[in-house]
């Protein structure tokens, strides 16, 4: 995926300026990498309201209300995750809309299950709407983060579309 994900934040920024909405995100295996491409977009404090790094499961339920349950029976790396982990950042926000990732970026971590490269996604706003996605992303550690932001940033845009 050799997309130019400034280009697509600064897409994405203009789109939400129009809507007048503002964005928050929960990132997981992107550890940050995903508020830092939004915020290296000028004057991105027009639409991104904050960003949550969540790697641990401790700040999954402490920070995003993620529920211990879900975790136990679905793990970290799960499409139920991902869509509690969007709906946490609603809940502890100011903004409309919401994202979030969380994947194994590897080298290690993999399961026959859950291979090195499963990204889940969860999309969630402030009219109650919550869906997700998931993503087998392949080419090391730096490729898989990169390509779950690039993933992220088309999905919010044909949301918002």
């Amino acid at each position: 995926m050799a997309e130019n994900n400034f280009y697509l934040s600064q897409r994405l920024g203009m789109v939400l300026v129009k809507k007048g909405l503002k964005l928050a995100v929960a990132e997981s295996c992107t550890g940050g990498g995903f508020a830092h491409q939004l915020t290296a977009v000028p004057d991105c404090s027009a639409w991104f309201e904050r960003g949550f790094v969540t790697y641990s499961n401790a700040a999954k339920v402490e920070l995003l209300d993620v529920s211990p349950d879900t975790l136990e029976k679905h793990g970290a790396v799960s499409l139920e995750t991902a869509e509690e982990m969007a709906k946490g950042v609603i809940k502890h926000s100011h903004a409309d809309i919401s994202l979030s990732v969380t994947g194994i970026a590897g080298p290690s971590g993999g399961s026959p299950e859950k291979p090195v490269g499963l990204v889940y996604f969860g999309l969630a706003d402030r009219s109650g709407i919550c869906e997700n996605k998931q993503a087998c992303l392949t080419s090391g550690r730096k490729q898989i983060r990169y390509n779950a932001i690039t993933i992220a940033l088309h999905w919010l845009l044909t949301y918002l579309d």
